[in-house]
């Protein structure tokens, strides 16, 4: 809030009041009593104090010694004044400020960050004339995280296209020297076909991520039967458990349905099954199920795998993050894949859960709203026909 929103706020006081103090003085003048809403509000310095008190910013008052005159509550919570006495950075801009007569800006974030204090606070610091400054404060955290990852997003983009795309133009050249060698043009063929699969998967996803994350429209969302979903991702998927020689076991069909975009709702379930595939053993297996529980579907993909530990399951969701690199990229992972899962879940009012044990393996739960359709039916269909998949259990053989 700047100077200039001061001044309109107390001119605009000011004459509200002279308004209604003229109204009224008629109306006594003619000799008729005054409506409770004609009578004349608080004091302009009153009304002043309230907006002062209540602004969202962190706001404070400093003399010429540095002194706080006047402070509210948030300036506390930003630490702007401690004990009654203002921040010594702000303390500082506030006689530079009297001196220039200019607004500087000034980083007014804690040095010893802990507990509920804001990491970053930014303030302003305004020349009010007679002596007199204001710091006004703003939590800025919430920026300064945003854009901490989007460097580090750019940082890892440019990093997963660089790989192949090097790769891919050295295989080239080794293309080139192998000519009369049909065998290693074969070979190196094959590596520079796998690079640019991978470098095109990664493509794909990131134009995914970017539709996900609001850059376009989200389709209108239908009726999805949910067997269908599971039926299609597992379709997808059939390759890779073949190649990896891992068994996916999955339910009965519960004729369940969720309103959602289906080619997402696939695109989300092949890549935690792709997931639990990549992190499974050879000859183990992979199950999927399906279930109604209260209000929610729930979609499970269980892996007995090498499992995730503790202080990675709160990451494993993040951009690019991998438990194990180098098996990822020997799996052509692009590190977006659950990712993909989180903002489609989140887009359609659901959720993805995990639960993990090293050692034992993983489950992750997609969580969705069931489709209000479905649920209006169901309504009249004979108690039991709907909860026959309420007592599946969470992880499936």
């Amino acid at each position: 809030m700047n100077a200039l929103l001061w001044v309109a706020i107390a001119a605009g006081a000011l004459a509200l009041g002279l308004v209604l103090g003229a109204r009224w003085g008629t109306r006594q003048a003619e000799g008729a009593p005054a409506p409770v809403e004609d009578l004349p509000g608080p004091p302009v310095a009153d009304l002043l104090q309230r907006v002062f008190r209540s602004s969202d910013e962190g706001l404070a008052v400093l003399n010429r010694s540095g002194d706080v005159v006047l402070h509210n509550e948030r300036a506390e919570e930003l630490g702007v004044v401690r004990a009654g006495r203002p921040d010594a950075r702000a303390a500082a801009a506030g006689q530079q400020v009297l001196q220039a007569g200019t607004t500087i800006a000034v980083d007014l974030s804690p040095l010893d960050h802990r507990g509920r204090q804001p990491a970053a606070v930014l303030a302003h610091v305004r020349p009010l004339g007679d002596g007199f400054s204001m710091v006004e404060a703003d939590d800025t955290s919430e920026a300064v995280r945003l854009e901490a990852t989007r460097r580090d997003f750019v940082a890892n983009v440019s990093h997963e296209l660089k790989t192949p795309v090097g790769a891919v133009g050295l295989l080239a050249e080794a293309v080139l020297d192998a000519a009369d060698d049909p065998e290693e043009v074969r070979r190196f063929g094959t590596k520079i076909l796998n690079e640019a699969t991978r470098l095109g998967n990664l493509v794909t996803e990131l134009i995914a991520l970017s539709r996900l994350t609001g850059a376009e429209r989200l389709p209108e969302l239908c009726t999805v039967d949910v067997d269908e979903v599971i039926r299609e991702a597992l379709a997808r998927c059939k390759l890779s458990a073949e190649s990896a020689g891992i068994e996916i076991i999955v339910d009965a069909p519960s004729g369940l349905e969720v309103d959602g975009d289906r080619t997402l709702l696939v695109t989300a379930l092949s890549n935690l099954v792709e997931n639990a595939i990549a992190y499974s053993p050879a000859e183990a297996s992979v199950s999927v199920s399906r279930r109604r529980a209260g209000d929610w579907v729930e979609i499970a993909v269980t892996d007995r795998g090498i499992g995730i530990a503790p202080e990675h399951q709160k990451r494993v969701f993040e951009r690019f993050f991998r438990v194990d690199p180098a098996r990822s990229r020997a799996t052509g992972g692009t590190g977006l894949g659950l990712a993909i899962v989180k903002h489609v879940l989140a887009n359609h009012g659901g959720e993805v859960r995990l639960w993990s044990s090293p050692g034992t393996g993983s489950t992750f739960t997609m969580r969705l709203p069931v489709s209000t359709v479905s649920d209006d039916e169901a309504g009249d269909e004979p108690d039991g026909a709907v909860r026959r998949t309420a007592d599946l259990p969470d992880r499936v053989g």
